[in-house]
């Protein structure tokens, strides 16, 4: 069963109206459907998957390069009322285990992560455990761009994704994507 999204976006932003595109891809993720969101910067891709992650059963993963955007978003959503939070290396081993309880205990909507992560055992095994509907990929242009040097790790995504008991949908966003970039991104996170 998913809320109002309309609802939510009241609710936590404050907002009556979705802008442009916003609520095409909202309606496309929670129809289930692998998503490819190319919006520019500002124009609200985060709030698309926030928005998807909260009208869904279950924990929203975000895969995103920055730690500091993890800690900017987490920090604005838990201000707003939601539970959010993310694991990365500037945690401690007792904070990261503390997330991990959470997350076991349904304290938390979305789920923010660096690619790096899905490669930790216990990660997968957290991930393997709980209810996963929606894994949006953030800056996904680093698919391409990054991953075949940079980011080793976001050549990894799709495998994890494989691993998981189920399938969730896949929504992957960018500001700038050429055909050549889109094209990867589709092929490397198998959307």
């Amino acid at each position: 069963m998913t809320r109002d999204i309309k609802e939510i976006l009241k609710t936590y932003w404050g907002y009556d109206d979705f802008r442009s595109l916003q609520e095409e891809i909202i309606r496309s993720v929670l129809d289930g459907k692998d998503t490819l969101a190319l919006m520019p910067t500002g124009g609200g891709k985060s709030l698309t998957y926030q928005v998807s992650g909260l009208a869904m059963e279950g924990v929203c993963l975000v895969v995103t390069p920055l730690i500091a955007l993890m800690k900017d978003q987490v920090a604005a959503l838990q201000r707003a009322g939601v539970g959010a939070a993310f694991i990365n290396s500037s945690l401690s081993a007792a904070e990261q285990r503390e997330v991990y309880s959470g997350v076991r205990s349904g304290a938390y909507k979305l789920l923010y992560v660096a690619p790096e992560r899905l490669d930790a055992p216990s990660f997968a095994s957290l991930a393997a455990s709980i209810e996963i509907p929606l894994i949006a990929v953030d800056e996904a242009h680093c698919v391409s761009q990054w991953g075949q040097d940079f980011r080793p790790s976001y050549l990894r995504i799709a495998p994890f994704i494989a691993s998981l008991p189920r399938r969730p949908a896949v929504a992957a966003f960018t500001a700038t994507a050429t055909a050549q970039v889109r094209s990867d991104i589709e092929s490397m996170l198998e959307l």
